[in-house]
């Protein structure tokens, strides 16, 4: 049967200490030992583990060049790393803290606050990992709308990025413009409500169907729910907003100026600068130029002007985004 616990990778370079270690931790994790810096990098290649607790005054390499070593890897990175060490003073605690580890635990151990330490970490682990899911699902389920329409593979992940430069450049907090980044992608979702007749259709679309295809934005609202995230209700409020108008001409609602959240203001310039910068079955790309030009004679009209000045100044740092999410040809 495969064994499901956590898997911790103990280093310390006296058997003593690991024998302790195995006995404090070993009835309710999977443990793997090495003795060295170098076998617990190739330990950890060969087994990613959970949790890495990692003595500080080793031979050769040193624990600290190991956490290093960690930190500079991207598969490694987010492994969280407990220095368990006779080094107790402040500087050196600081020293593994600026090295990345997330803890620091002073010998002779105590085995009750070992344990302690070690499942409040893994329970962070566990957030972390939870909310990487989440994240993934909320994106996928943004692309789910491509499949509904014209647009290409990177245009979601341009258009939420654009979003979170415009938000931070609006006076967002770096966690709320992380939050609408995330947001972003679903603000199209309802196209998944709209028949493919409309949504397919190669030539100008009826009155009518026109009328049906306005319906997205709240077939979105009704698609994401009622939620207690504050995710989902920032998303919620992106995909009923965004084809609003600073003007009023907009839909669904028809709001204007100030009255149309912010995030949807954002979320529409960064929609629109994307689109129009990108090659469609039924246009080409336009120039950077002739968008922005197109951008600001809609101040005031479409977009919110004070955006579109802060679009504008932050102009170097969008074109540096498309060029990173080029749609594959």
């Amino acid at each position: 049967m495969m064994d499901s616990r956590y898997t911790l990778l103990l280093v310390d370079d006296e058997p003593v200490n690991l024998r302790v270690l195995k006995q404090t931790l070993g009835d309710e994790y999977r443990l793997v030992f090495a003795k060295s810096g170098f076998e617990a990098l190739k330990l950890v290649s060969q087994d990613k583990p959970d949790l890495i607790l990692l003595d500080v005054m080793m031979p050769e390499m040193t624990g600290l060049e190991v956490c290093i070593a960690l930190k500079q890897s991207n598969t490694t990175k987010n492994i969280p790393v407990i220095f368990v060490t006779a080094l107790n003073d402040a500087a050196d605690e600081a020293n593994g803290l600026n090295a990345g580890a997330v803890d620091y635990i002073s010998k002779p151990i105590s085995p009750a606050v070992v344990r302690a330490r070690v499942k409040t970490h893994l329970s962070l682990v566990q957030a972390d990992e939870l909310k990487r899911t989440r994240l993934q699902v909320i994106q996928r389920l943004g692309r789910a709308s491509e499949y509904k329409d014209n647009e290409t593979g990177m245009h979601v992940m341009r258009m939420s990025h654009y979003s979170q430069i415009l938000a931070l450049a609006s006076g967002y907090s770096e966690l709320e413009a992380e939050n609408l980044l995330h947001a972003a992608p679903m603000h199209d979702i309802g196209k998944i409500g709209i028949p493919d007749s409309i949504m397919l259709k190669p030539g100008k679309l009826t009155e009518q169907e026109f009328g049906i295809m306005q319906k997205h934005p709240e077939i979105g609202a009704e698609i994401l729910g009622d939620a207690d995230s504050e995710l989902i209700r920032l998303a919620i409020s992106v995909s009923m907003t965004h084809h609003e108008k600073w003007d009023g001409s907009g839909y669904p609602k028809g709001l204007a100026g100030e009255n149309i959240p912010i995030e949807g203001r954002i979320v529409a310039l960064a929609d629109v600068f994307d689109a129009l910068t990108s090659v469609r079955p039924y246009k080409g790309a336009w120039s950077i130029d002739d968008t922005m030009d197109h951008v600001k004679a809609q101040s005031g009209k479409h977009f919110d002007p004070k955006l579109v000045e802060l679009f504008e100044q932050n102009l170097d740092k969008i074109v540096a985004i498309k060029n990173r999410w080029k749609d594959d040809d």
